[in-house]
């Protein structure tokens, strides 16, 4: 059988089954809010569907800086119990849940001379940052002028006094979502991409479930739920229209733009740089590049339409650039932008909480808006708490392919792979790398890297189409692996992928 004709008869079964019976939830929305909110459903027993109009994390949760952080600037707001909860979340990631896929990272803040922020109270920020985090991370401090410059090479050394050093981690967000969606499916959820909502289905005034069409065939079918969650992201009050036409507007939209730069020379540290007393620009080696950003201005716009301008991408270089040499326009390798869900209400989105909003319609039907990749857990259990689950007895569980990186690549090394592609597969899959190499052994020619500048292979691509639900070139090129993001694909890369798919 052909592995186009295996794609769509694997899709027509997904169909028939979110089409057989009723089930407890369903989740309209593959963002990493609605990916969660079934994954912790689907692990208290709950006979969970989860589906999306377009890809997993096709939005905004793969438009993110990639951090897994307490958030050091909401202290500036005063917002102490915000930093707390989202180091508890960011230290469980770390080590009991996907410590294979989210690493430490140390952050350097410089202080300038003309900067908007002195050592003593950037000091005294990061001590009180490391502090919410019980010191797990070590101790936010201050360091010398020649220390900073140690750590970020590319600092602009005049007016530059010393800096503030603290520690977050990062993730690759595509990556950790798909993990989350495997996740969901193994705990018994049924999961649907590029299927969008047509309708929802109301009987006797309560919204019971919704009518979908496949996006890949035409296909249309229907889905059955005792309660529905609209977790949309920056569609929700769409979804919510179709519930009440007399729904008023619940949210705005901030847009957050990032450029991908292309590195000539090693970092020890990520930079966080004060723009003024609320904004800040992060400059973080990232995928052997450096991730740049982000910009944060209302969007009015239609929401799939959004994109990084030549505006945005002079804007984050002219920002990142108050603190840092070298930034070229030609080092660009790719920019993204992705939308922020904020509560509706008066005053600029840069000041806005970034708190998660969870209505109920006259329908019955639960919307969900804001939230962070942080605290993607904690919203999963706030939804349960919604649906008169015990959410507080679930157990802390793991993503798929828990295990060392280190080891995992060493493994790898030995199968014989070359140790950079090792090392890639292992953060970015953990464990099931070994799945990859299998498929290598197997057939060598999939141990081919798919571009010779970077570390992905074949090998992935056949998995993603197999494994992670990759029904077009942008899910496997962009979300699956890390070659849109490197700006190496190529239209010979795309068009060999769209055949393998």
């Amino acid at each position: 059988m052909s592995a186009m004709t295996t794609a769509a008869t694997d899709r027509a079964a997904v169909r028939a089954e979110l089409g057989r019976g009723t089930f407890d939830l369903l989740v309209i929305g593959g963002g990493i809010v609605g990916i969660a909110a079934a994954w912790t459903a689907a692990q208290a027993g709950l006979r969970v569907a989860l589906v999306d109009a377009g890809d997993f994390a096709g939005a905004t949760s793969s438009a993110s800086t990639k951090l897994v952080h307490g958030g050091l600037r909401y202290l500036q707001t005063g917002n102490v119990r915000l930093v707390a909860e989202n180091h508890r979340e960011r230290r469980s990631l770390a080590a009991d849940v996907a410590p294979h896929l989210v690493s430490p990272r140390r952050f350097i803040v410089p202080v300038y001379a003309d900067g908007p922020h002195g050592a003593a109270k950037l000091g005294a920020g990061v001590f009180l940052y490391s502090a919410l985090s019980a010191f797990g991370d070590g101790l936010g401090r201050v360091i010398s002028r020649a220390h900073a410059l140690e750590q970020v090479p590319a600092l602009r050394t005049e007016g530059l006094k010393s800096a503030a050093v603290y520690t977050d981690h990062q993730m690759n967000d595509s990556r950790v979502a798909i993990m989350t969606v495997r996740a969901a499916v193994e705990a018994g959820a049924v999961v649907l991409n590029h299927a969008a909502v047509r309708g929802l289905r109301i009987s006797a005034g309560r919204v019971v479930g919704a009518d979908l069409r496949d996006a890949l065939d035409g296909a249309e079918f229907g889905v059955a739920a005792r309660l529905v969650l609209n977790a949309t992201g920056p569609w929700v009050d769409r979804l919510r229209a179709m519930e009440d036409p007399a729904a008023a507007p619940s949210i705005r939209l901030s847009k957050g733009a990032h450029v991908v730069l292309r590195r000539h020379r090693p970092w020890k540290s990520a930079a966080t740089i004060p723009i003024d007393k609320y904004r800040v620009s992060f400059a973080i080696p990232w995928e052997d590049h450096l991730l740049l950003g982000t910009t944060d201005e209302a969007y009015e716009g239609e929401p799939g339409d959004v994109r990084a301008t030549d505006a945005d991408i002079a804007q984050i270089l002219d920002e990142a650039g108050t603190a840092l040499d070298g930034l070229r326009r030609e080092d660009v390798a790719y920019a993204f932008a992705g939308l922020r869900v904020l509560p509706g209400g008066p005053g600029d989105v840069a000041t806005a909480k970034r708190e998660t909003v969870i209505t109920e319609g006259p329908g019955g039907m639960l919307s969900i808006a804001g939230g962070k990749w942080t605290t993607y857990r904690h919203i999963g259990r706030v939804v349960l708490d919604r649906l008169g689950v015990g959410a507080e007895v679930l157990k802390v569980v793991p993503l798929p392919g828990l295990a060392a990186p280190a080891a995992v690549a060493q493994r790898l090394t030995a199968a014989p792979m070359a140790p950079a592609v090792a090392a890639h597969l292992a953060t970015h899959y953990g464990a099931l790398a070994l799945d990859l190499a299998d498929l290598v052994r197997d057939d060598p020619a999939l141990g081919e890297p798919i571009h010779p500048d970077g570390p992905d292979i074949w090998a992935q691509v056949v998995y993603a189409r197999d494994r992670e639900w990759a029904a077009t070139t942008d899910d496997v090129l962009r979300r699956r692996t890390t070659l849109t993001l490197r700006g190496l694909d190529t239209p010979e890369i795309r068009s060999r992928v769209a055949e393998m798919l």
